[in-house]
């Protein structure tokens, strides 16, 4: 009777310590996939001014933030995010958004990944056609309920000598 309780208690203590060890594997490219997919709606949520859009890609918490290239530009919070976004598209038309030079990386776990990439910005504004060329974009996302959210991002223009 005692050897049979020892033994099952070092069964016991073997497969809790086997589940504990156990990693959680983690399909990266399945992940980068659907990260490339939330990057690629954030251009087409812009290019057709689709503020639904903008709902779906951006995590819905008021600790969120946004840099953009203005020096008071800084968002923090879903509402000021969209607020933002908004007045974009009620001054700016005829956007369109290019990428190159991504990187999107992913933790171990799987929850959390950022990313950079480069990206050209044209637009319409009171007539007049702009375009921002070679934008450095970066970010960071978080998996919720399955799905991939934007939870900081930071956009700047490079510096050139003149």
């Amino acid at each position: 009777m005692k050897k049979s309780f020892y033994s099952l208690l070092i069964l016991i203590i073997v497969l809790t310590i086997a589940c504990e060890n156990k990693k959680q594997t983690v399909d990266k490219v399945k992940e980068v996939a659907a990260i490339k997919l939330v990057l690629e709606k954030y251009a087409l949520s812009n290019e057709n001014q689709d503020i639904g859009m903008i709902e779906d890609i951006w995590c819905p918490s008021e600790s969120i933030v946004s840099f953009g290239t203005e020096g008071g530009d800084k968002h923090i919070g879903f509402k000021e995010i969209k607020k933002a976004v908004q007045n974009q598209f009620d001054n700016f038309s005829d956007t369109y958004i290019s990428y190159r030079d991504q990187i999107i990386e992913i933790n171990e776990s799987g929850n959390t990944a950022w990313f950079s990439e480069i990206i050209n910005y044209n637009f319409i504004l009171n007539g007049e056609a702009n375009s921002f060329e070679g934008l450095r974009y970066t970010g960071v996302l978080v998996k919720r309920d399955g799905k991939w959210k934007l939870v900081q991002t930071h956009m700047s223009v490079p510096y050139t000598a003149n």
